[in-house]
């Protein structure tokens, strides 16, 4: 496997960091590959610019900022708008469909694909759940991880208590995923 860049774009709030983490984690520890994760947010807690980048690489990373990113996981518009002139051509998007107007200006030969993740993660009964949602729809759509190491990842990094709620969206997520990437295919 060649290195894999990852961005995940979003708002304070909506749980990118943690999305991110989980995602490396996986890929990290229960995979057994090399990942690192870089943040940044803006000074408001809630709200503001918050974006993640994740790099996963069968071999050592010698550098951990991600310019051109292969994935882009997108749950909202300011977060489509910065980052998808980076997008390497014949990259793929990952969007809160309900949240990111796709408005064609991808990349060449660069794919976009969304999921209705805070409409499913309502469903579940917390809009909270909308970044596990949206870690499974990443797992799900591009078979960077396992199932059984993203469900470790999950349970292992939510609140105690809150296990069966986070891997009930995380299922639905990655579900929603494979039928979507199926239908790419």
């Amino acid at each position: 496997m060649a290195k894999t860049e990852i961005r995940v774009g979003g708002l304070g709030g909506q749980g990118v960091i943690l999305c991110a983490s989980i995602i490396g984690k996986c890929a990290s520890i229960y995979e057994g590959k090399h990942a690192t994760l870089i943040q940044a947010f803006g000074p408001e807690a809630r709200g503001s610019a918050c974006s993640a980048q994740v790099t996963v690489s069968e071999e050592v990373i010698g550098y951990p900022y991600v310019k051109n990113p292969d994935v882009l996981v997108l749950m909202s518009q300011d977060a489509y708008t910065q980052f998808i002139p980076q997008l390497k051509p014949g990259g793929l998007v990952l969007y809160e469909e309900e949240l990111v107007n796709i408005d064609g200006k991808l990349p060449k030969g660069a794919r976009a694909v969304g999921i209705p993740a805070t409409r499913f993660a309502e469903e579940l009964g917390r809009r909270l759940v909308l970044n596990i949602v949206m870690v499974g729809f990443f797992a799900g759509a591009t078979d960077l991880v396992s199932w059984e190491s993203i469900e470790k990842a999950v349970k292992s990094s939510v609140p105690k208590g809150t296990e069966e709620l986070n891997l009930k969206a995380l299922k639905k997520g990655y579900d929603y995923g494979k039928e979507q990437a199926a239908q790419l295919k």
